[in-house]
């Protein structure tokens, strides 16, 4: 069984489904992060912009600080990380965290990507989640 980290937008409403999936394959799954809005980083730029901050006031202020380090206790104690396209940069740095740290990371494709990025390889892409769970079960 894997502890899955599973990375991906709040505005993707593929995250429950997948994560749905991947627990009945018995894997533990992290996706609690999802439970926030899906317009929580505007509603924190917002906040941040009327207290009269600027972004980089903002992003290592104790609210970003906070859900960082949680995000980081959960990334590292997953045994690999799943990013469920589409999603945004923080997703991508998430993923690359994992890879960093010599753990497995997968990216489910919701779609043939408009440009080939040749650095997608560092992880093990998928087209849909039948083929993720093989991947995940093998190891490759």
């Amino acid at each position: 069984m894997s502890t899955i980290y599973l990375i991906g937008s709040l505005r993707n409403p593929n995250i429950p489904i997948v994560a749905n999936h991947l627990r009945a394959e018995a894997h533990d799954v992290y996706d609690e992060w999802y439970c926030t809005s899906e317009d929580a980083d505007d509603w924190w730029r917002d906040y941040e912009i009327a207290r009269g901050r600027t972004f980089l006031q903002a992003l290592y202020g104790w609210h970003a600080k906070q859900v960082r380090e949680m995000d980081k206790r959960h990334l590292d104690r997953a045994t690999c990380g799943v990013l469920v396209m589409p999603a945004g940069k923080s997703g991508h740095l998430e993923l690359g965290y994992l890879l960093g740290q010599g753990k497995p990371g997968y990216i489910l494709l919701d779609k043939q990507p408009e440009r080939f990025d040749v650095m997608l390889g560092f992880a093990k892409v998928v087209n849909n989640l039948p083929d993720l769970i093989i991947a995940l079960e093998t190891g490759t």
